[in-house]
């Protein structure tokens, strides 16, 4: 509770009307992370997408090319699912496809490809802003959205703000950035958006990953985290 005081309202600051562009490393971190943005956003059609980074192929063991591309087919359907739950009217989402776990670093063809679609889209959608995981995040692929999402800061050539959100870190990013809250959305969607990501909260694939039961409550608000250069609108 006393991070949402001490975080001011997003719908008070310069980002009130601002597009968003919404990156999740993995399906399911959309939900956990930004589900009352994405919602919120959505219903004032300022949602402009929600790209999924990597292939998901990493939360469960597969034995074979056939197996891996059936969790990865899984997790997209999943992800699809989840996106209409909290906002019916959004666009479809953008997968990138980075595999699970190791992403490429800067200046690989893999990050190039990917940057280049992300710049395509910010400026066919008239972006403003961008939610991903928070660069201190300890996992790979959060840090290399994060990355990705400075780099199209960088490349777009726009007035473009990020935004990162926590999904592991224990606490927010240090010194450096202000902290905004979105407005309360209704938590029942989002429980039900998460739920849809059947493979991470269910037995259903077999042996392998599954959220902690911290991750499934839904608060009815998202913490945002912007570095205190970031020149708004």
């Amino acid at each position: 509770m006393t991070r949402r005081l001490s975080a001011r309202p997003l719908s008070l600051s310069p980002w009130a009307k601002a597009r968003w562009l919404v990156l999740a490393p993995h399906a399911d971190d959309e939900t956990i992370g930004t589900g009352a943005l994405i919602a919120t956003t959505a219903r004032q059609g300022r949602l402009a997408g929600v790209a999924f980074v990597t292939d998901g192929a990493g939360s469960h063991p597969h034995a074979d090319d056939r197996s891996r591309a059936g969790l990865i087919a899984r997790r997209r359907r999943e992800a699809e699912r989840a996106l209409r739950l909290l906002a019916p009217y959004a666009a479809k989402p953008l997968f990138l496809d980075w595999p699970d776990a190791a992403p490429p670093a800067e200046g690989e063809p893999a990050f190039q490809q990917a940057l280049s679609r992300l710049v395509a889209l910010c400026r066919e959608r008239r972006v403003d802003a961008v939610a991903v995981t928070a660069l201190h995040e300890p996992h790979c692929d959060h840090e290399a959205a994060c990355r990705l999402a400075y780099a199209l800061q960088q490349r777009a050539l726009l007035p473009l703000d990020v935004f990162e959100y926590v999904v592991w870190a224990d606490a927010p990013p240090g010194a450096g950035y202000r902290s905004l809250r979105t407005s309360d959305a209704p938590t029942g969607p989002r429980r039900l958006a998460l739920a849809a990501h059947r493979s991470q909260t269910t037995p259903l694939a077999g042996d392998g990953f599954r959220l902690p039961t911290r991750h499934l409550k839904s608060p009815p608000f998202d913490l945002l985290y912007v570095r205190s250069a970031a020149h708004g609108r």
